[in-house]
């Protein structure tokens, strides 16, 4: 089921992204295209407080015409590890610092076009720290207790696929009266 590329063929390269028209071989040889964008991946943050309270940032995100409620997370900068992006991350837009960060999983939000990869974390042991958003980023942090935030995804108010990512893995994997919902 193997799909050879034969030719990369860059379209355009940007300071986000790059996109490309590949020519490829498909299985049983046949030649065809595949368009790709290439995106250097990044990490977001799922941070819960000792009372269960989540840290969200909601921003104005242009490609939707719209805010936006998410994880704190951001881009990995060129070789940039994706635990101390999602580090950097966490103290950029919420000015929290963590005492343990790990890592939950990854995930592959657009596969059919895109090679981006979003590395999930958690982070525990909060401690408040100072807010550094990037100079064209403008968020507002709030938090809210974790049963909120899952029936937030669950009624479809979270529309981003990382932070429905984090919120039902958590879910399932760590908080046992989530599961009651």
């Amino acid at each position: 089921m193997k799909e050879t590329t034969v030719k990369v063929n860059y379209i355009y390269k940007g300071r986000i992204l790059n996109l490309r028209n590949d020519d490829i071989l498909l299985p049983d040889g046949r030649p065809a295209m595949r368009e790709i964008v290439e995106h250097s991946g990044g990490a977001a943050i799922l941070a819960i407080d000792e009372n269960n309270m989540v840290y969200l940032t909601t921003q104005y995100r242009y490609p939707y015409k719209g805010e936006l409620t998410e994880l704190p997370a951001g881009k990995l900068d060129k070789g940039e590890d994706p635990f101390n992006c999602a580090r950097r991350e966490l103290r950029e837009e919420t000015g929290l610092v963590a005492d343990s960060i790990e890592f939950l999983g990854q995930l592959y939000p657009s596969p059919g076009y895109c090679e981006e990869i979003i590395y999930i974390f958690l982070a525990k042991g909060l401690h408040k720290g100072e807010e550094s958003p990037d100079d064209d980023e403008f968020l507002v942090t709030e938090k809210v207790p974790f049963n909120k935030l899952l029936q937030m995804v669950m009624s479809n108010e979270i529309k981003d696929a990382k932070t429905i990512f984090a919120t039902l893995f958590y879910s399932q994997k760590y908080n046992k009266d989530a599961k009651q919902i």
